[in-house]
Parts: structure tokens; C-alpha cells; sequence
């Protein structure tokens, strides 16, 4: 049986990955930075450990016996007060070290879609910084850049539930999002068969329009959608790069870079979109 260690076990992806490899038979080992944290994985791999990541030496020996390292270590919505930089490349660059170091063979990395045509994101920018030196590295790699996931999708869905969607531009740019049990299980396969690098969405390309449409479909409602001038989104984003801290408005900046672009990755999984908004409605809280 073949090992692997799981770095961001306790996040929206890395728990579905620890599910997806111990569905696959794998011994799963995966990092947490506290105890607690690890008591809300739905699917608890065999053996934590409790470490902080961006603490050089604090994972010296959690890797021994390790067959592959998949690193979903990420910063999105974090209250601390680390930023891209000290988790998407410190972090990650400590872990790929210690794996070189313990004779691990292998390396995946959960990056994202379209990253070198973001690189004034710092978010983006750690991360395309720590996949470049991923690929340098004496070691085995895969690099996953998905185009996003389902959960953020779920904005679309808040934003109909107030009454109407709000879009830039025209509304026609596209995406395939993919649900993270899709994700997780194609990083499985990836790692499995040993693929450098894959760029991969959901099954179904839509546009922003098309996603907000679905969204008033799922409350049952007429779709109340207006497109505001994509000026105002550079605009927002010339001024949200000057305040500081860059960590309070990291996921606002990538968010409204992203947004910008077509996001299309190869279709993978079979989940949809329109499944994924009618779950969310069933499990949300009605007055009675």
C-alpha cells in the first residue's frame, strides 16, 4: 500500500482529497495545523499530523515512509495574518524541501488555471513561483491548475437570493468550474499515472451569464441580471492594489482578475453546476 501526505487537509479541497485516495486504497497521512481543526474532516485519514507548515522545521520527519506529497496549502479566505507569499510559496517550498530531503518520489501541486496571465495577483504570483520551482526540483511532480470550483460559485447564488446578479462587461466571459469531488478525484488518477501538469474545469463551459441564470433557477425566480461597464472592475482593482495590508484584499483582486478572463480548463467529472445550486438551497435554513 502506498503512502501519501496531504497538506491543507482540513480545507474545502484537501478534505475531499483525503476521501478520494482512501477510496483508492491508499495509507492516507495528512497535516493540520491544529487538532481541532481536524475534528470537522467528514473522512479522517489514517494519521494526522499537527504542524504548522510555514514554520521552517516543523515538519522534519513527518515524511518518512511517504510515497507522494499532494499540496493543496493555499491561502483564500484566512483571518491570520500570513499572507500569499508565506503560505503559497514559504510553506509549499518548506514541505517540496523536506520531501526532497526524506526521499519522497513524488510531488503534486493544486495550482490554478490561466495563473502567467495573472501575475500581478500576489496570490498568483506565490503560486506560479512555487510551481516554477516545483518543476526545477529533483522530484517526480504533477501540477493541477483547475479553473475554479463550485463553492465560489456559490456567490452567484447568494447575489440571486438578494434579487438580482450583478456582472461585468457583457456577461459572455466563460468558465467550467468543477466541483472538488471531481477535483479530488482526477488529482488521485493524476498522481497515479504520474501526469506533469493538467489545466482542468467541470463538465460544462458556461458563461457568467449562464451561471447566474442557473442560480435564479435554483430559488425558482425570474432572472433579474445587469452588466455594469467593465471599466469599473479595473477600476476597483487599480484601487483595491493600493491598500494595505494586500492580504485583507487578496481574494477581491484575484476574484476581479479572474472575472476578467475566459476560465476553461479541460472538461473533467460529471457534476453540474445547476446539482450543485439545488443542493445548496435544499440545505439552507427555511423560516417554518
Amino acid at each position: 500500500m502506498q503512502t501519501v501526505f496531504i497538506a491543507g487537509a482540513t480545507g474545502y479541497l484537501g478534505q475531499r482529497l483525503v476521501a478520494a485516495f482512501k477510496q483508492k486504497g491508499w495509507r492516507v497521512v495528512a497535516l493540520t495545523r491544529s487538532a481541532e481543526s481536524a475534528k470537522a474532516v467528514p473522512v479522517p485519514p489514517d494519521d494526522w499530523v499537527v504542524a504548522e507548515a510555514t514554520r521552517t522545521g516543523a515538519l522534519r520527519g513527518a515524511l518518512s515512509g511517504v510515497d507522494v506529497v499532494v499540496s493543496a496549502l493555499g491561502v483564500t479566505r484566512q483571518k491570520d495574518r500570513l499572507s500569499p507569499w508565506n503560505v503559497d510559496y514559504q510553506a509549499n517550498k518548506i514541505l517540496l524541501d523536506e520531501a526532497i530531503s526524506a526521499g519522497v518520489a513524488h510531488f503534486a501541486y493544486v495550482h490554478v488555471l490561466n495563473a502567467r496571465a495573472m501575475l500581478d495577483v500576489p496570490l498568483v504570483a506565490a503560486k506560479q513561483a512555487f510551481a516554477d520551482r516545483l518543476a526545477s526540483a529533483p522530484i517526480g511532480h504533477t501540477v493541477v491548475a483547475p479553473s475554479g470550483y463550485f463553492s465560489d460559485m456559490a456567490d452567484f447564488l447568494r447575489m440571486a437570493e438578494r434579487g438580482r446578479v450583478w456582472l461585468f462587461g457583457d456577461g459572455q466571459n466563460r468558465l467550467n468550474p468543477i466541483h472538488g469531488d471531481d477535483l479530488a478525484e482526477a488529482v488521485e488518477i493524476a498522481v497515479s499515472q504520474r501526469q506533469d501538469h493538467l489545466q482542468i474545469g467541470g463538465p460544462e463551459a458556461l458563461t457568467h451569464r449562464q451561471i447566474a441564470e442557473l442560480a435564479f433557477a435554483a430559488l425558482g425566480a425570474k432572472p433579474r441580471i445587469t452588466c455594469l461597464p467593465d471599466g469599473l472592475r479595473r477600476i476597483a482593482l487599480s484601487v483595491l492594489k493600493l491598500v494595505r495590508p494586500k492580504r485583507l484584499t487578496g481574494p477581491a483582486v484575484f476574484f476581479l482578475t479572474a472575472i476578467g478572463l475566459d476560465m476553461v480548463g479541460q472538461a473533467t467529472g460529471h457534476r453540474r453546476l445547476a446539482d450543485f445550486f439545488a443542493e445548496c438551497q435544499r440545505k439552507r435554513p427555511h423560516p417554518t
